[in-house]
């Protein structure tokens, strides 16, 4: 059975482009990810999340989405370089939106660091035992 909005007359090979044109996300402008860099694909992304009245989610949530459903539908017809541009394109979103890139460094303690910790290096704290163990030593020690 087909989906509610479901148009016999805009019946096409993949259901995905169906998604695309009749999201709930977000309304997209025409040819968003066609765009030369990825500042202008994130940039209309924030432009058309902020202005939908049909997302469920936030703004940035329903950019991301469109985002990461466009790069999981377009597989390998997408080129290397194309790849390459829309996996910029979420940094850039996650800028455009006030939020840290994924790869950025945190600014807590952890980051000052030098070192790794290692397995010698951490504190040992005693085992607490369980289960049955943990009684037959208690009937011991009476």
């Amino acid at each position: 059975m087909p989906f509610a909005g479901y148009d016999p007359c805009m019946a096409q090979r993949k259901w995905s482009a169906q998604v695309m044109q009749r999201s709930d996300a977000l309304d997209l402008e025409p040819g968003v990810f066609k765009k030369r860099t990825p500042s202008a694909i994130a940039k209309s992304l924030k432009r058309s999340a902020e202005q939908s009245k049909r997302r469920k989610g936030t703004p940035f949530q329903s950019a991301m989405s469109m985002l990461n459903f466009f790069i999981n539908r377009g597989g390998k017809n997408l080129s290397a370089a194309e790849k390459t541009k829309l996996e910029r394109a979420k940094d850039e979103l996650r800028i455009v939106f006030g939020r840290k890139p994924k790869g950025a460094r945190s600014t807590g303690r952890r980051s000052a660091r030098t070192t790794p910790r290692t397995a010698s290096s951490r504190k040992k704290t005693p085992r607490k035992t369980v289960g049955r163990r943990a009684s037959s030593r208690k009937a011991r020690s009476r």
